[in-house]
């Protein structure tokens, strides 16, 4: 595939983890576990194929409403795959970056969001950005809230949530919904989108080398 038809930045919309443990009469919280496990193989299949920003929304400021069960599940969840990705990034020289608020999570979630961008703060070869306690609402606001006199777009850019992170390429939604959910809502303004019947635990490597065949086929305009 010629370098200028890869997406420099992938976005995942990581959806249809309970119901596909639901049609298989598992646990809900087996669709999550399965679900978060994954999100570690998609990533690491996109930058081995070229991809340099690879994103995964896998848990959204509107996600507290659910069950307690599920909440503290989850937390527990992503504490513990952190520790889990971060070596692995090292091995692989892949930087993690965690966008999204701090509000509501525990004193020991704070420090294993921090552990995981430290550990990997040196590494260079590329960026997996997990969207946890995001909302694409909550960090415009939180962006403009930092600025001091005029507001204007390079200043919001500036002040992003890891405004390092440049615009996503392509948006790809598992289990067949059709909406973005607030998810990186400035940096998808002139996202390709692409939405997947499957639910996300059934995503396989194979699937990404097709993602990239179809970004490869579109023709981005960007307006003009």
């Amino acid at each position: 595939m010629e370098n200028e038809l890869l997406p420099k930045h992938l976005g995942f919309i990581v959806d249809g983890n309970r119901r596909w443990a639901r049609e298989r009469g598992l646990p809900t919280l087996e669709g999550h576990r399965r679900g978060i496990a994954l999100v570690e193989d998609i990533a690491h299949e996109c930058f081995d194929r070229g991809v340099k920003f690879a994103s995964f929304y896998i848990f959204s400021t509107e996600n507290w409403d659910r069950s307690e069960e599920e909440v503290s599940y989850l937390m527990d969840l992503v504490d513990k795959c952190l520790k889990k990705f971060s070596k692995k990034c090292i091995e692989k020289n892949v930087r993690i970056a965690i966008l999204g608020t701090k509000e509501r999570l525990s004193e020991k979630l704070v420090k294993a969001v921090e552990e995981a961008e430290r550990l990997t703060e040196k590494c260079t070869g590329a960026v997996l950005a997990l969207c946890f306690n995001y909302g694409g609402k909550k960090e415009i606001e939180d962006a403009v809230a930092k600025i001091d006199g005029e507001v204007t777009v390079e200043k919001i850019e500036q002040n992003l949530y890891h405004p390092e992170i440049p615009p996503v390429d392509m948006v790809i939604r598992t289990s067949g919904e059709q909406r973005i959910s607030g998810f990186m809502l400035w940096r998808m303004a002139y996202s390709e989108m692409l939405f997947l019947d499957k639910k996300w635990p059934d995503m396989t490597k194979e699937d990404v080398g097709l993602i990239l065949e179809d970004f490869a086929s579109r023709n981005r305009r960007f307006g003009k």
